[in-house]
């Protein structure tokens, strides 16, 4: 199931994906949350307080994903989803590999040439940070997911070592294609209905929308 939520607070939404992933049994469906959320830094499990260099008025919560520091802010996409992996028959480096050729897959359709790069998850449009991953399993489940940068104001990842790597730039959807087609720009919406199709292939399942 696929629930589009709109703008949301980064902190109510990480409650309710744990409250989800602690009360669901073996009958419980598939989710995945489309999103956005106002300005905030978060660190992960193994994530290095130095690496927020200086984060001014955006808060900074620490959380209980894998990885480093990032920044999720308007503008930028995010997919929670929400997986029994046991179902599905998924390792976490088969989960991770699926979402990065999502992503991949979905950047293509828009003209831009996207990998993963080994040892460090998410995916690159050359040297430049496009989307991020970060997940945390519990009871054979996942919850935390895919940040995709679509149009969002990439000042604030200046502030940060992106997912702990120094002088690591992060690009945009919008800052590629503006060099060629301004015009061509897609929506959140477009883009989030694009990654659940490419979502629901590789993971093999069918994603409706609530």
């Amino acid at each position: 199931m696929v629930r589009a939520l709109g703008s949301v607070d980064y902190s109510l939404t990480l409650q309710r994906m744990l409250d989800f992933t602690l009360q669901r049994d073996d009958d419980t469906a598939d989710e995945i949350w489309l999103l956005q959320h106002p300005p905030v830094f978060t660190l992960g499990t193994n994530a290095d307080p130095g690496h927020v260099l200086a984060p001014g008025n955006i808060p900074v919560v620490q959380v209980d994903r894998g990885g480093q520091v990032t920044y999720h802010g308007p503008g930028q996409l995010v997919a929670y989803v929400l997986l029994d992996l046991k179902r599905l028959r998924l390792g976490i480096r088969d989960l991770v590999c699926q979402l990065e050729n999502s992503v991949i897959g979905t950047l293509a359709g828009y003209d831009i040439r996207a990998t993963g790069r080994e040892g460090a998850p998410g995916v690159y449009v050359d040297n430049q940070k496009i989307a991020s991953i970060g997940l945390r399993i519990r009871r054979n489940c996942c919850y935390h997911g895919i940040a995709v940068n679509v149009n969002p104001d990439l000042e604030p990842f200046s502030r940060i070592n992106p997912c702990g790597y120094k002088g690591l730039a992060v690009t945009s959807i919008a800052a590629l294609k503006a060099i060629e087609k301004p015009t061509d720009i897609p929506s959140l919406d477009t883009v989030g209905a694009d990654l659940v199709k490419k979502l629901s292939a590789q993971l093999g399942v069918g994603l409706a929308e609530s």
